[in-house]
């Protein structure tokens, strides 16, 4: 077909998906047609260079591509039910209605072939680097210099918003330093956020500050097919460095009258400007959401290409020279959990929770060859090197610089690429700035491991700013989401092996100072429930709860409180999150209902109001100090909690001598 028709049918396609698009935000009555209607010439060339099969939205060759503005889902589901994925004609009509396959932001595992959820601007940007970072690493792993078992390329679309977040900057810079060869960012670029033209905010040179962060620049107009086609033909073929792809284009291109204006951002563009719209184009004005069948043909070719695509990449497999790199690659595919030899602190007498997660990470990392990770710059403190394992992109050691919030959202994608278990770590309050990540990984059930050492006032001198008080509550209260405290090392290792098997993100909340080590004292229950009776006593009208730190405080004054005629239980909680699924008899034998419950946590603590009678918790920021004397200040101590006990069940506090009972 000579070039001018060839066009010609393109540019049939792309009007196609933008009439889709907005007949989708028309008939649902909200929605964003802009972006999708000026991203669809490029769309419609980006896929005739996609290797991926439809049939198989699983298969681990296959082209990644992520939408960062998941605010244009319009565009990402006209592509897949245009492609032949498991999304029909009907789910577009569906579009942002209740329990449909097309809510409003695309949702991984919710929607076929969408690769990881993007709601939060920039967020996909970040994921797009990690499903990168993901590849180089695996290629590393079973790639050979004669065959590649992995040559599949990460492509982005963006658009001004995204690149507006400071998420981007973080990812964008750490992707450029790692030269990320097989990442390509396509930046839509049309100068127009909701409030209207970018400049009234934003005017900066982004060809510069790409350049600046290693990165091929490529810019064209996102209208025409051929430099759309040119651009990707030569991104493809970058050999050291990432690729962004300046497109400028015209938001809500082919729109009638609205063409340009932030008007067509978010909201629908109206019947009459639709009609107007598919006439001037050459489609019928009333026909609603009308495929031609040659567009339809064309579109469903990435089918037949797809099976082909898949076969030729198992035949590969199938070589002989390449026993060791599929062995290789079977070996990240298929991690052996059994295998991992964990530490045993039980003749440990004490041990910062930290330290013994450092050893517990070089356990898993030694078994298990998909097991990677690393820490926002602070792995001496972390304790997260993985020692002799060598450095990322041929080791395991990922050094994310000061960059919290995209190496989570980093990690969520390389925990969905299927050769890669991550981990990431930083200091608990620096929790905050990762916090939208953390709550994807939530949402969208991703097993990612997030290291948080430096757990409570126990920093001591570095103050308040560094002392985490609401982040516990803020994590527990976030659904799907089970954040492990550990009181001592023993449990750490529990913990662990229970995380590993979930199909969730888990957090593992740590101590600076070193924690007594529990004798093996478990009366009821185990870690796997989230909480256990630690210790029983026949006859108890009390019952501490307690996690982390507080925990063998709570212990020690249980046992000074049976001095003065009180018997007291003592509840160790973990996982608060675990507990709070369990049944309501398990949850009676923990926590013995005719008994009052005093719960004990140096943070905000307001979640064990639940299961607590009373909270002995921070009620302000710490303070500069050594952590023993800020433990005393703040009343995290065995006679203030006898105190707080006895007020609780109206018993008059009876002082004694605290070394006279050990624990």
């Amino acid at each position: 077909m000579p070039n001018s028709q060839e066009n010609q049918m393109r540019k049939k396609m792309a009007n196609t998906i933008r009439f889709l698009a907005a007949d989708m935000v028309q008939k649902a009555n909200s929605g964003h047609p802009g972006a999708p209607m000026g991203l669809a010439d490029i769309a419609v060339v980006l896929s005739e260079h996609l290797k991926h099969n439809p049939k198989n939205p699983s298969w681990l060759n296959r082209d990644r591509v992520v939408f960062s503005g998941g605010h244009g889902s319009a565009l990402i589901y006209s592509l897949l039910h245009l492609w032949g994925y498991d999304l029909s004609l009907e789910d577009l009509k569906s579009f942002r209605q209740l329990d449909s396959k097309t809510p409003g932001h695309p949702e991984y595992g919710h929607t076929d072939g969408v690769e990881i959820t993007t709601g939060p601007l920039g967020q996909g940007i970040a994921n797009a680097v990690g499903f990168a970072m993901a590849e180089a690493y695996t290629a590393n792993q079973v790639n050979s210099e004669t065959c590649a078992l992995l040559d599949h390329k990460v492509y982005c679309l963006c658009g001004d918003g995204d690149l507006q977040e400071g998420i981007s900057y973080e990812a964008c810079a750490l992707a450029g330093h790692l030269g990320l060869k097989d990442l390509i960012l396509i930046y839509d670029s049309n100068s127009i956020t909701i409030e209207g033209d970018t400049s009234i905010a934003w005017s900066e040179d982004v060809g510069a500050r790409f350049e600046a962060q290693n990165w091929n620049v490529i810019k064209i107009n996102g209208h025409c097919y051929n430099e759309i086609d040119q651009a990707i033909n030569e991104a493809k073929k970058a050999t050291k460095r990432p690729t962004i792809i300046i497109a400028n284009t015209i938001i809500g291109r082919g729109a009638e009258g609205l063409e340009g204006s932030h008007e067509t951002h978010g909201a629908p563009l109206g019947e009459v400007c639709i009609e107007e719209s598919k006439t001037k184009a050459g489609f019928k004005a009333d026909d609603k959401f009308c495929i031609p069948e040659d567009v339809l043909i064309r579109f469903r070719c990435a089918v037949d290409k797809g099976e082909v695509y898949e076969k030729e990449w198992i035949h590969r497999q199938k070589e002989a020279p390449l026993i060791e790199q599929n062995e290789a690659l079977s070996r990240l595919l298929n991690p052996d959990l059994n295998s991992i030899n964990f530490p045993d602190f039980s003749n440990e007498k004490e041990v910062a929770t930290r330290d013994s997660n450092g050893k517990i990470l070089n356990a898993i990392a030694t078994a298990i060859p998909s097991f990677i990770g690393g820490s926002a710059d602070l792995a001496p403190s972390n304790k997260t090197e993985l020692k002799n394992m060598g450095d990322f992109p041929k080791g395991k050691n990922i050094h994310f610089g000061i960059r919290e919030h995209s190496m989570a959202a980093i990690t969520n994608a390389m925990a969905l690429y299927g050769t890669v278990i991550p981990f990431n770590a930083t200091f608990f309050v620096f929790s905050d700035y990762l916090k939208p990540s953390a709550r994807i990984a939530a949402l969208s059930g991703i097993q990612n491991f997030f290291i948080w050492t430096h757990d409570s006032i126990g920093v001591g001198e570095d103050g308040p700013t560094h002392e985490p008080i609401e982040q516990l509550s803020q994590f527990r209260a976030l659904p799907n989401f089970y954040v492990w405290r550990p009181a001592d090392a023993s449990e750490n290792v529990e913990a662990w092996k229970i995380a590993l098997s979930m199909q969730a993100p888990s957090a593992f909340v740590l101590s600076r100072q070193k924690l007594k080590t529990l004798k093996p004292i478990r009366d009821f229950g185990d870690v796997s429930n989230g909480a256990y009776l630690l210790k029983k006593r026949e006859g108890a009208t009390l019952t501490l709860m307690s996690s982390g730190s507080e925990l063998m405080s709570a212990l020690q004054a249980a046992c000074h409180l049976e001095m003065i005629g009180i018997k007291a239980n003592v509840v160790s909680t973990p996982c608060l999150d675990l507990f709070n699924e369990q049944s309501s008899e398990y949850k009676k034998a923990v926590i013995d209902p005719n008994t009052k419950v005093l719960a004990v946590e140096a943070s905000s603590a307001v979640e064990y109001y639940r299961y607590a009678d009373d909270v002995l918790c921070m009620e302000s920021f710490g303070a500069s100090a050594p952590a023993e004397l800020l433990f005393e200040k703040f009343g995290f101590t065995i006679p203030n909690i006898m105190k707080r006990a006895c007020a609780l069940l109206g018993t008059e506090y009876k002082e004694v001598a605290i070394e006279a009972c050990k624990a």
